[in-house]
């Protein structure tokens, strides 16, 4: 059954959505509800650090709001797209707060991505308006939204930070007052709040919708389970722009009364400094993040004393690496967990003191999901103790869909449970062991690959006749992206080459395949299908 609300179609169970009311999960006020009546009784109180600059609450509103009469006065609304492709600055709080107040949907584009992402996401969400850097890691902004612009039917304004607008709009005019304030629309907690892309084996990316209720129930299993208490700090180096990211900065300080630290670059030492001067009690990201951390430290010969909770995911995690953090981070419980944007915090990790066995050897207990394992023939298993299954989940913390509803198909089963495409077991009841993959995607620093998409670009390139775009596992990004190519005639193409093709046209950098194996043929089944597990046996 689907529910239309500010023109958005959602998947809808209005058995599921009491139940999750009378549980605490949905509840009926949007986060910007709740800044607003919280800056009237705190308004000093800190929410986001971002190197020198400190937010108030009370700042982060009052900015916000002016921002939102801008929006009004641009007829951005209800079910209105707005995008924001920023590093993690403070500024894309005070934006993602002003399209919660108008009701509008945020679109989080991760600042790696290119002409041909962005063009795709852009046309694809109808967006009306895109916050961007001028010039960031030496990367021109304002020209590829040039160049972006140019192909699209409708160009989406663009806001220019933290440079010269060059033609754009200057992000001091989305702060500047309106003639005449609007009032602000009644937000329904239910309709879609964001809209978050990521790849899938279709080839394009794919649109997840979450709701305002769906991120309300996130953020509330992270206050239940993480050990999070009224001003505690998190440490923000992850994108803003990934769904972890995005909820520990934008989120929790609202809803939980946390502050943010950002980190705009990844940085392990300087990340060491901010934790012990911040008094920071937080820290979540993917395999790098710990590994790194965990060296600078001990380098640093700083046991982060602060520090409470790591929650490690968004790839492989090697068991021992959980183990030697937790030993030398004697004050922090740190875990692995397990989810993904459609299904975010799947598992909450093992927090219970000690319980170093679970923490290291499982990917976590499951939270507030209903979770079932099913085998290759989709019989659901309930109690799957000792074989292996596809996992299929179902909760308030999931999304409200896909943008585009052909993209369902398959995507969940009859009775709306979302297939996760990973394989896993049970143990001892409530944890999970993620085993295997039963999608085809390369998760690299936390970043999903689609080799569709990339096979589908580099097919056209002159000397391939044939590619599969295989993972390969790798001990600094978890995963790495292998070309295995039967050329075209005498062609030797080699990793420079189909770099630069991908390149001119505008694959983000972080796809482009690391590795090149050519072969006289790819192995395949009898019904043609290329067999990725035995060339990634061979390149292993």
């Amino acid at each position: 059954m689907r529910r239309d609300i500010c023109g958005w179609s959602l998947r809808w169970d209005e058995s599921e959505a009491q139940t999750w009311r009378g549980d605490g999960w949905w509840i009926g006020e949007t986060a910007a509800d709740v800044a607003r009546r919280l800056a009237q009784s705190e308004p000093e109180r800190t929410v986001l650090v971002d190197g020198a600059h400190r937010i108030t609450l009370g700042m982060l509103v009052a900015d916000a709001e002016r921002m939102a009469q801008q929006f009004l006065a641009r007829a951005i609304g209800p079910g209105k797209v707005v995008s924001f492709m920023l590093p993690n600055w403070h500024e894309a709080a005070t934006i993602y707060l002003a399209i919660t107040l108008v009701g509008a949907v945020a679109h989080p584009i991760v600042p790696q991505l290119r002409d041909n992402e962005v063009a795709f996401m852009l046309a694809d969400s109808g967006s009306r308006l895109i916050f961007v850097p001028g010039e960031f890691r030496r990367f021109d902004y304002r020209a590829m939204m040039d160049r972006v612009n140019a192909g699209l039917d409708e160009p989406v304004e663009t806001v220019v930070l933290r440079d010269s607008a060059a033609g754009h709009t200057a992000y001091s005019a989305l702060l500047e007052p309106v003639a005449e304030a609007a009032h602000l629309p009644r937000v329904d907690p239910d309709s879609i709040k964001m809209v978050m892309y990521t790849s899938g084996t279709t080839g394009r990316p794919k649109g997840v919708l979450h709701s305002h209720n769906s991120l309300n129930a996130l953020v509330g299993q992270i206050k239940r389970h993480w050990l999070v208490d009224h001003g505690d700090v998190f440490f923000v180096p992850s994108p803003i722009s990934h769904i972890g990211g995005s909820i520990y900065a934008f989120e929790m300080p609202l809803l939980h009364g946390v502050s943010a630290v950002l980190q705009e670059k990844w940085d392990p030492q300087e990340a060491v400094s901010i934790i012990d001067r911040e008094g920071c009690t937080h820290m979540a990201g993917a395999t790098p993040f710990l590994e790194g951390l965990l060296a600078a430290a001990q380098t640093a010969q700083s046991r982060l004393a602060s520090l409470k909770v790591f929650i490690c995911g968004g790839a492989s995690v090697p068991p021992s690496l959980i183990r030697r953090a937790s030993d030398y981070l004697s004050s922090a419980t740190i875990s692995r967990v397990y989810g993904s944007t459609e299904v975010p915090v799947l598992t909450v990790g093992a927090m219970a003191p000690g319980d170093i066995e679970h923490a290291a050897e499982t990917d976590g207990r499951i939270g507030i999901a209903q979770v079932r394992l099913q085998d290759e023939e989709v019989r659901l298993q309930d109690d799957n103790e000792a074989g292996d299954g596809e996992v299929a989940a179902r909760g308030a913390q999931m999304l409200r869909g896909y943008l585009r509803r052909e993209d369902e198909q398959d995507a969940f089963t009859a009775d709306g449970f979302f297939r996760m495409g990973d394989l896993a077991r049970r143990v001892d009841g409530d944890y999970l062991e993620i085993t295997g993959r039963a999608k085809d995607i390369i998760i690299r620093q936390g970043e999903n690959i689609a080799p569709k998409e990339i096979e589908d670009i580099l097919l056209d390139h002159p000397s391939i006749a044939e590619i599969a775009v295989v993972g390969l596992k790798d001990e600094r990004t978890g995963e790495r992206a292998c070309a295995v190519i039967v050329p075209e005639g005498e062609a030797t193409p080699d990793r420079e080459a189909l770099a630069a093709f991908l390149d001119a046209r505008g694959v983000a950098r972080f796809k482009w395949p690391e590795q090149v194996a050519l072969q006289s043929e790819l192995p395949r089944n009898a019904a043609g299908k290329v067999l990725k597990h035995v060339l990634q046996e061979q390149l292993a």
